[in-house]
């Protein structure tokens, strides 16, 4: 990572992570295997494995979904950010589609900024099996701040 001193847009930050210069400590908690970005969209990857992430009834538990689009759709904000500013999330709206199983393969989680403005931004997240299934989708308001 650069020091203190360097700014840095929001691209270039998660560039580090494509590098491998830092790590995301959430994507390596739950395991994330693939981190593509381009700007305004971040896509991110995951192998389910069923000692990590499987829920009492046998399916990938509906918070390592929500996390794989949560990251997703907020990373395709945070790669629209000029230098000096900053973002939360202001809410995640999502919808599962389809049960996530060991037959599921690799996970690819698909975000892409919407719609942009000076405060806001609207993102949206879809998640793939290695079928190219959709299995859930959302949609989530960022607050943008200097």
């Amino acid at each position: 990572m650069p020091s203190d001193d360097v700014t840095l847009d929001g691209y270039a930050q998660l560039q580090f992570v494509v590098d491998g210069i830092i790590e995301v400590p959430i994507g390596t908690t739950l395991g994330m295997d693939g981190f593509d970005l381009e700007r305004g969209s971040v896509t991110v990857w995951l192998t389910p494995d069923r000692a990590k992430h499987w829920n009492p009834i046998g399916v990938m538990h509906g918070g390592v979904i929500s996390t794989l689009l949560d990251t997703a759709a907020a990373c395709s904000v945070h790669s629209t950010l000029a230098e000096g500013e900053n973002y939360t999330s202001l809410d995640l709206n999502v919808k599962f589609l389809r049960a996530v199983t060991e037959e599921s393969g690799r996970l690819r989680c698909v975000g892409s900024v919407v719609q942009r403005g000076r405060r806001t931004a609207l993102a949206e997240a879809h998640l793939y099996d290695a079928s190219d299934r959709l299995v859930a989708q959302a949609t989530s308001t960022c607050m943008i701040f200097a």
